[in-house]
């Protein structure tokens, strides 16, 4: 990467990959921010929620210009393929490139949003750039809760313009963005002792492509902790089966990729479980066909187990984690082709304390539509006789296609590259619906390079869109005289 350029820019990149940086474990992240605001003598300020702002005076000729904010968050999503081995909290990202693809072994790479930090870290750096009084903005934890958004003092900020740099579309200026909130289901059940004269085996999903849960909701990609309910729930239907233990999916803002459930039947069963299986993947072939070409269901045998969970919470469990609904909820009336509503069955978990949790998050670019599809969860997770709980929430952002930032954006994108900029709303939350709530004359637009595979282990960047989302980047500075 040390080699692409624009150099400064790569090399920022890869320093950052190099950096463990959790959501909530941001400190070595933090402090390097630190230390290269002390290297380049700006002014910095580092608050309770680490959020980190550095400044940089105008160059001259723009003393008189409207003061611009760049933003971009330093903590990263940390998945990884269930055979590597890797500690997001100590290694450094394994990176490579691979044709016009910048790429992590085995994890994801950290683009979302590296990518952003490393752009802002250039241009404070610069010596030859022009452009008016920047303020650049570093948030914490925006992957898990958006915190240091959430926490941000109105006082902090002065600009009057704010550009996001957290998008993931090559030639698309964002400008609104769905709110979200989070629905969590506790259960708690009993442990039995296993009847005896049971089978016992685990099956495992796995191989799917997973994905962003609101940029990637659309595609119909495979959700592992509903293809593994589905094959467990129809083998309750048929015989007697007790689960020892349930595990899929990690973060609300993924689409899982693999779960797996260690369960028991009758031994007079043993051979219908794989017959079972074996026609289950051909029906799931058939419904995902090339959507998920590499998925598979494993089914492998296990010493008989001591406990089971009780079968009331059983039933129970398979039948909410059935009517459980994911995916595309509603599309937009306003905007053809957005998603309007959506909601993720994000993970499973049991825990020590004879639980089980169930996360989801939800989205819709329409406030009442975001708690109408979260009261649909919680209604089904009560049935179930679980406790639910919602997280704070986070506003959406209404879009403004009077905004100066937008025009000069696209005249700016059109006088590069000879073709107009794509202008939208994404249904992924960005953290700018909350700097508008504390910051309300905020004229905000967000931009960003190709990405795909966000939140996953295919998470990959484009070498070429990057280097034209840093010229764009580089003229609508220029341009905001």
């Amino acid at each position: 990467m040390k080699k692409l350029e624009p150099l400064q820019l790569w090399t920022y990149f890869h320093e950052i990959t190099q950096i463990p940086r959790p959501s909530k474990k941001e400190e070595k992240i933090i402090a390097y921010l630190k230390a290269f605001s002390e290297k380049y003598q700006l002014d910095y300020k580092i608050d309770a929620a680490g959020n980190v702002l550095i400044c940089k005076p105008a160059t001259q000729g723009y003393e008189n210009a409207k003061r611009i904010i760049l933003q971009a968050h330093t903590d990263m999503v940390c998945e990884k393929n269930s055979d590597v081995e890797f500690n997001f909290e100590t290694d450094p990202i394994q990176t490579y490139i691979e044709d016009d693809w910048v790429k992590a072994r085995g994890t994801t790479l950290g683009g979302d949003n590296g990518i952003g930090i490393a752009m802002q870290l250039a241009v404070l750096s610069s010596d030859k750039l022009q452009h008016p009084a920047l303020e650049c903005l570093f948030t914490s934890d925006e992957e898990t809760g958006l915190t240091g958004a959430f926490a941000l003092d109105k006082e902090l900020l002065h600009g009057d313009i704010l550009i996001n740099l957290d998008s993931e579309d090559d030639g698309v200026i964002f400008i609104g963005c769905a709110g979200g909130v989070d629905s969590t289901a506790t259960r708690k059940y009993l442990e039995e002792k296993t009847p005896k004269g049971y089978f016992t085996f685990t099956v495992t999903v796995s191989g799917l492509k997973g994905g962003h849960s609101g940029d990637d909701i659309h595609r119909g990609r495979g959700n592992a902790n509903k293809i593994l309910n589905r094959y467990l729930w129809n083998i309750n239907r048929k015989t007697d089966l007790r689960i020892h233990a349930i595990n899929g999916g990690n973060l609300r803002n993924a689409i899982p990729r693999e779960a797996s459930a260690t369960v028991s039947v009758p031994s007079s069963e043993k051979e219908n479980m794989r017959v079972e299986l074996n026609h289950y993947i051909v029906d799931l072939e058939n419904e995902f066909g090339e959507i998920e070409p590499n998925l598979k269901l494993t089914l492998d045998s296990e010493k008989l187990l001591e406990t089971v969970i009780d079968k009331t919470s059983s039933d129970k469990l398979l039948n909410a984690l059935y009517a459980c609904p994911h995916g595309v909820i509603a599309m937009s009336k306003d905007m053809p082709g957005l998603v309007e509503t959506s909601t993720n069955l994000a993970s499973v978990k049991m825990n020590p304390n004879c639980e089980i949790l169930i996360t989801t998050s939800q989205r819709s670019s329409v406030e009442t539509s975001k708690f109408d599809i979260a009261n649909q969860v919680e209604s089904v997770f009560l049935l179930a006789g679980a406790q639910v709980t919602h997280g704070d929430g986070y506003q959406g952002w209404k879009p403004n296609f009077k905004s100066d930032i937008l025009k000069i954006a696209e005249d700016s994108y059109t006088k590069l590259f000879h073709k107009k900029a794509q202008v939208k709303a994404i249904h992924a939350g960005l953290e700018c619906g909350l700097f508008l709530e504390k910051y309300p004359h905020l004229d905000m637009i967000s931009i960003g390079p190709q990405m795909y595979g966000v939140h996953s282990p295919d998470e990959r960047l484009s070498i070429s869109s990057t280097q034209n989302c840093w010229k764009w980047l580089v003229d609508i500075l220029q341009a905001a005289k």
